[in-house]
């Protein structure tokens, strides 16, 4: 098993795209740290080369980085765990490694992405990537396995504190679980799941996506397009601060270590919107 020391993220962190993470102003990242989130998640696919995590770790003090994820398909394992060792070299136990097959869809590899993300885990392995330091994405029960088994832990996104409960069983008491939740600042229920919709719309075409929803129970008219109300309101927390807060804490409840919230308003709201959120989620 890989996960003999366990990465600690606190119980928060902030989800967005690596773009805008590149974009934010150094002050803006140190007043997240300061808040208390314990980490911020740079989704998209970046190349391997990840040259900017080097000033967002430079700028603040112990906030840690968490790639979510890394495509294996567009990322060659060899030039993505040189990234690793230079990031960690420089700041080190700061960077977790997140990896997975993106979305089958966009690739057309002959491969089967589970046979993939596990000669992926082998390379990165030879590299002398620590396991510890990787965290898979998963969703189906196979990859959730192999993420227990592999590295330090699952990242799912998109899904429910219920599939938490299901993940934390699959993979056992010791590996890192890391489930992402979106979240929109209003108590206007029109407005969340508009705002909601138009976040959801891509991963609708999206079998994995779909398959696992529809695992968790929701039915071929949820996950229709453009959602139905029961899949938005389940995979975006609305309502008061207290209320968003309270959904969010599920997934912990559930079995997750840390939470990466993503905040579903331009960038010029994330601060303001994670300032309303710390008290609430007990961060200060």
């Amino acid at each position: 098993m890989a996960h003999t020391s366990h990465p600690d993220l606190g119980r928060f962190g902030v989800f967005g795209h690596y773009s805008q993470w590149q974009q934010l102003p150094a002050q803006q990242l140190k007043d997240i740290e300061a808040l208390g989130y314990g980490a911020i998640w740079a989704g998209g696919s970046p190349p391997a080369e990840l040259e900017w995590i080097d000033p967002i770790l430079g700028a603040t003090e112990k906030l840690q980085l968490a790639t979510g994820i890394v495509n294996i398909w567009t990322a060659a394992a060899g030039p993505t765990a040189e990234s690793f060792h230079r990031i960690e070299k420089a700041f080190p136990g700061r960077f977790l490694l997140g990896i997975g097959v993106g979305h089958p869809e966009a690739h057309t590899e002959y491969k089967k992405p589970y046979d993939a993300l596990k000669d992926y885990l082998d390379e990165l392995a030879r590299h002398g990537v620590p396991a510890e330091r990787v965290v898979v994405a998963a969703l189906g029960p196979q990859v959730l396995k192999l993420a227990a088994r592999r590295s330090a832990g699952a990242h799912p996104y998109l899904t429910t504190p219920e599939h938490t409960a299901q993940a934390r069983e699959l993979i056992g008491p010791d590996a890192f679980l890391a489930p992402e939740h979106k979240v929109v600042l209003t108590t206007d229920a029109d407005k969340a799941r508009a705002t909601g919709r138009a976040a959801l719309e891509v991963y609708l075409n999206l079998a994995n996506y779909l398959n696992n929803w529809k695992r968790l129970g929701f039915t071929d008219a949820d996950v229709a397009k453009p959602g139905g109300d029961a899949l938005v309101d389940a995979v975006v927390a609305y309502g008061s601060t207290e209320a968003i807060a309270a959904r969010l804490t599920e997934h912990l409840d559930a079995g997750a270590n840390h939470v990466p919230v993503q905040v579903l308003t331009g960038t010029d709201r994330l601060l303001p919107a994670l300032t309303e959120l710390a008290g609430p989620l007990g961060l200060n």
